[in-house]
């Protein structure tokens, strides 16, 4: 009996290049859709803790590392702009939020299809 070989071959690692990829797509794709509607947004951010381990050493973790700040802060302007929303301040908290956000995703998105890697 031949003993197994657990050494990465081009192919396999260019498979997992190529699902990574696929994979960062449809978080940008559920966290686009989540700024209008919010809950796959948080699908996306667990897709991102889940698969976070898998992206190690790629240029998918920058992506990853750059969805995963960019819905926490959010989020947590979010909720900011929700609590002061009646003192007026709010309004702008949530709408200066929502441009960042896009600008987050059109940014992260254009470095993805490029192949480019996000800043840290």
């Amino acid at each position: 009996m031949q003993p197994v070989s657990l050494e990465v071959t081009p192919a396999v690692d260019s498979q997992r290049l190529q699902s990574l990829r696929s994979l960062t797509l449809v978080v940008y794709i559920l966290y686009a859709v989540g700024v209008f509607t919010g809950l796959p947004a948080f699908i996306g951010i667990l897709i991102n803790h889940l698969k976070a381990g898998d992206t190690e050493g790629t240029i998918y973790r920058s992506h990853f590392s750059w969805q995963m700040r960019s819905f926490w802060w959010g989020l947590a302007w979010a909720i900011l702009g929700w609590v002061t929303i009646w003192v007026g301040v709010g309004f702008v908290i949530l709408g200066a939020n929502w441009l960042w956000l896009v600008y987050r995703l059109v940014r992260g998105f254009l470095n993805w299809n490029d192949g480019k890697p996000m800043p840290v």
